[in-house]
This record gives C-alpha cells, sequence and structure tokens, in this order.
C-alpha cells in the first residue's frame, strides 16, 4: 500500500486542531478565574505549579494573535510530519 498525505489538508488539520486547544484554554482561563485555572492546569500537567505563569489579563487583540500564531505553527508542523512521512513512504 502507497498511499500519501496531503500536504496542505493534513497541515490545516494539524493548525485548526491546535488552534481548537488555544480557544478552549482561553474558555477554561474566562469561565474559572486565576484559582480555579491553576489547579486545572496543575492537575492537567501532573502536578507542575504554573501559578507563577499563569497571566490573566490578556487582552482580545493578544487572543486573537495567539490563535493565529498557533494556527499558523500548528500548520507548518502538520505540514512537516506530511512532507515527512511521504518522503519516507516512498523509499519503502
Amino acid at each position: 500500500m502507497n498511499s500519501t498525505i496531503n500536504i496542505k489538508r493534513f497541515g490545516f488539520a494539524f493548525g485548526a486542531t491546535g488552534a481548537l486547544f488555544y480557544f478552549g484554554c482561553a474558555t477554561v482561563m474566562l469561565l474559572l478565574g486565576h484559582d480555579s485555572t491553576v489547579k486545572f492546569f496543575n492537575m492537567l500537567l501532573h502536578g507542575f505549579d504554573v501559578s507563577a505563569i499563569v497571566r490573566m489579563d490578556i487582552t482580545p487583540l493578544e487572543e486573537v494573535l495567539g490563535i493565529i500564531q498557533t494556527f499558523i505553527l500548528g500548520w507548518l508542523v502538520g505540514a512537516c510530519i506530511a512532507a515527512i512521512y511521504n518522503t519516507t513512504s516512498k523509499s519503502n
């Protein structure tokens, strides 16, 4: 079976997934407040203390730019994964 991954579509899927996670994180912060956000991410990160790095005063512009940056980086990661997969699968 010689299959390839569409690089643009896989990159888009990876970027969109990253943007959804970013949006979910922002939603958790908005709904829970500082203390509960810290508790949530401490549990998620196996007890790693995030209290010193959680910043709650993020502007809407920072939110939008963060989602865009996360999407772009995710797209690049997904495109690289697909390209590497396609390249290495042709050699088999």
